[in-house]
């Protein structure tokens, strides 16, 4: 970076912004990060895109810079732990009536699709709070906000935690093998490198044939050489090592949704892991420091 803008790159902090120039052209960076490795998100004007792009791939030449391709970007939640699209908790209740009136029919609220194998008639049950998403740390109570009150009560007392589910090879390798058997239905198609096919994945996790949790971004990690997936598991099971299952595919040999092929349900055996499952990430993310709801 300190190359292609040519002078020493602005100590920003976390999620702070600034303005970079790239190819003669301003442009506004977010310092951001994955997996412990420090970034930014740069943005701007999309006429310069091509011409910011070019310059960035020409400086990175002599550090090795390659080109992955988008698909491999949301990999990266998946090694740090960071569940990016939590279902929106704004369609129950008069106090957000007035919002869900506002939004339009092309609104993310409007057209996000759920999809696995959990299914509840009641929309709270797919609801995830702050302390779920690992936000907890973030959370202080010596100032008053909205949802001050209910976040006080979750506070001591967390019914799930955040875990990484590392599938089972054998039974990924059995998945795509229903692929190639003639007749009956195959197992729901697992996508590499990230395989949701739904914009809120849900599928559901058991211990011993009962409900413990819910499984909510899944894809392949080519640096853990895995297919793991981002849970929420009640605290009770929530130990590294511990061996749960995970349901894969929706009932009734499968939704509507265009992305969904007939296929039938099937278990895949998981391991509980820690999150982030990337040892870089645990070790190098900066500890929270205060900050106000």
């Amino acid at each position: 970076m300190e190359k292609v803008t040519g002078r020493p790159v602005p100590d920003i902090r976390f999620f702070y912004m600034d303005v970079f120039t790239i190819a003669g052209r301003d442009i506004r960076a977010l310092r951001h990060g994955m997996v412990g490795q420090p970034g930014w998100e740069i943005f701007g004007p999309w006429e310069y895109g091509d011409q910011v792009r070019d310059a960035i791939l020409e400086a990175g030449q002599a550090y090795g810079i390659r080109q992955v391709g988008s698909r491999a970007y949301p990999t990266s939640c998946l090694e740090s732990g960071w569940i990016p699209s939590p279902l929106p908790a704004i369609y129950v209740g008069e106090e957000m009536k007035g919002y869900r009136q506002w939004l339009s029919p092309k609104s993310y609220e409007a057209m996000a699709s759920l999809g696995g194998s959990f299914y509840s008639d009641d929309i709270t049950d797919y609801y995830l709070t702050p302390y779920e998403l690992g936000y907890g740390p973030f959370v202080k109570f010596d100032h008053d906000f909205v949802g001050r009150e209910a976040l006080e009560k979750m506070a001591d007392n967390p019914r799930r935690k955040k875990v990484t589910l590392v599938w089972n090879g054998e039974d990924i390798a059995r998945v795509f093998g229903s692929l190639f058997h003639a007749g009956g239905d195959t197992a729901k198609y697992i996508d590499l490198p990230l395989a949701n096919y739904s914009t809120l994945p849900y599928d559901k996790v058991l211990k011993g044939g009962k409900t413990v949790g819910i499984s909510t971004y899944t894809g392949y990690t080519y640096n853990e050489r895995a297919m793991v997936s981002l849970a929420l598991i009640d605290v009770e099971h929530s130990e590294v090592g511990t061996e749960l299952t995970l349901v894969w595919g929706e009932e009734g040999r499968g939704s509507s949704k265009p992305t969904v092929e007939r296929h039938v349900q099937t278990e895949i055996r998981a391991t509980v892991a820690p999150v982030p499952i990337s040892e870089v990430a645990r070790v190098a993310y900066r500890p929270p420091v205060s900050r106000r709801a």
